[in-house]
């Protein structure tokens, strides 16, 4: 059974409280206090705080530190069946809509929010003379229905594509969805029903969430670690202890941490998976947009059984507003086929002639390779920048692709005063609440590197870190 380093203490606070040597209410170390008597690293201490959270046994509370929880009873329980979290429809959702997608004007501070690449990013050009090109050859044809699932040559020519770097896709059991959102709702109601309970990534992404809350699931979350990634670990303890009827998971370059699992965590997630027959519903939607000399593996490169179900879309590495994504459901296909004719006809035809023509020209390639250097440019300059302004104490992980960079900020700071200033500067970060269920995440939030960089968002940047560092005490 794999360990982590921040079991050391994580362990002993756990027996202190089932002993009853920490009562409910009691107020545990700092990190500091931690860091220094375990000698870990902060993010290791963090992590293992989390990990007590997620668990029920610990509280934490802006401002003030971590205590006992208070439910202990609840904890409890929840060493045989770990918090089954039903999210709930309520009015904080178009508040959660705002903070990851509203965008400042352009003369205006930086927007660090919203996770899509800017018109400053986005191939215009490119984009707007295929599609002439497409109008002119295709005409009238592009008013017409479509197949259901897609128009075979372009599931041929993404399958191809997929081959190149490991991925066996058959073009057969391909579909083409409208976007990656719509592939993910395809894919969990293919394998669930209202009630039941799945495994999700934590931190996790808020419109995945909202998907969950729309099929009535419950959850039961997985912590994301710095140092390990995926916890397999405790996934391994929730199967065992639990029914799971699905797993969703981020495994490149996750949203909003950035972390890219490794292949050895990715072949012993699916060895999990395949030992208590649970559906891995694999979103690869920033596995092209990799920092280093090569395309991170899916888990479907590994599987040969069929229980992966991938799904990505080039609403990311395209533009947004082409609203094309695609499912390969496995052993899954004839539900999810039928699933995707319930919810209309196909994608519409000049979006799908399109990506052939940028497919087949190899047009898109072209285009991901400037549009990585950008992104990678971009992440170092906004990292540079976070470090240079913001307090002693704070932590930014380092993404190795993608969108974002996920940062914590000092326990101390109030976090309250920080975000209310932000916002009345239009200094737009997300919050990193909307990631979970508790407060876990409280002092975390998410910076998106999809802009351009200039000097007005380094001095957003500049001015928030200020800030940090004033509402410290002293």
């Amino acid at each position: 059974m794999q360990t982590y380093r921040y079991e050391v203490f994580t362990s002993v606070i756990e027996h202190k409280i089932k002993n009853g040597t920490l009562l409910p209410g009691s107020r545990l170390p700092s990190i500091r206090e931690i860091k220094k008597e375990y000698r870990l690293s902060m993010s290791s201490v963090q992590s293992g705080y989390e990990y007590l959270v997620i668990k029920g046994w610990v509280k934490n509370i802006p401002r003030s530190g971590y205590f006992v929880a208070s439910d202990l009873k609840k904890a409890t329980t929840a060493q045989s069946s770990p918090q089954k979290q039903q999210i709930k429809e309520e009015t904080t959702f178009s508040k959660n809509v705002k903070l990851t997608s509203v965008r400042n004007r352009p003369n205006e501070y930086g927007s660090f929010n919203a996770a899509t690449p800017t018109d400053l990013l986005i191939p215009q050009k490119l984009i707007l003379k295929k599609m002439q090109e497409v109008i002119r050859e295709k005409a009238a044809s592009l008013l017409r229905y479509y197949p259901v699932n897609g128009s075979l040559k372009l599931r041929e020519l993404i399958a191809s594509r997929a081959r190149q770097y490991g991925c066996a896709l058959n073009s057969e059991e391909l579909i083409i969805t409208d976007g990656a959102l719509q592939a993910l709702y395809i894919a969990l109601a293919s394998v669930t029903r209202p009630g039941d309970t799945i495994a999700v990534e934590s931190p996790c992404v808020f419109s995945i969430l909202e998907v969950i809350a729309n099929l009535q699931l419950k959850t039961i979350e997985i912590p994301i670690h710095e140092e390990i990634g995926f916890d397999t670990a405790y996934f391994r303890k929730i199967c065992n202890e639990n029914d799971i009827k699905a797993l969703v998971v981020t495994p490149n370059f996750h949203n909003p941490t950035g972390i890219l699992m490794t292949d050895e965590i990715k072949k012993e997630l699916l060895s999990v998976a395949l030992m208590y027959e649970i559906p891995i519903i694999e979103n690869d939607i920033y596995g092209d947009l990799y920092f280093g000399e090569e395309r991170p593996s899916c888990i479907r490169n590994f599987d040969e059984s069929g229980l992966v179900m991938t799904f990505s879309s080039f609403s990311k590495t395209l533009a947004p507003g082409i609203r094309l994504g695609w499912l390969h459901p496995g052993k899954y296909y004839v539900e999810a086929e039928k699933l995707r004719f319930s919810l209309g006809r196909s994608v519409a035809p000049i979006y799908q002639e399109l990506l052939i023509k940028l497919l087949e020209e190899n047009s898109y390639e072209k285009h991901l390779r400037v549009f990585r250097k950008q992104l990678q440019e971009q992440a170092t300059a906004i990292g540079e920048a976070l470090s240079n302004y913001f307090p002693d104490g704070s932590h930014f992980y380092k993404p190795a692709g993608g969108y974002s960079i996920w940062g914590r900020l000092p326990e101390r700071l109030d976090i309250y005063a920080f975000y209310h200033y932000c916002e009345t500067h239009r200094i737009l970060f997300t919050p990193g609440e909307i990631f979970g269920f508790g407060n876990q995440f409280s002092h975390y939030f998410r910076i998106i590197f999809a802009d351009r960089i200039n000097t007005k968002n380094v001095l957003s940047l500049q001015k928030a870190g200020e800030k940090a560092r004033k509402l410290l005490p002293e």
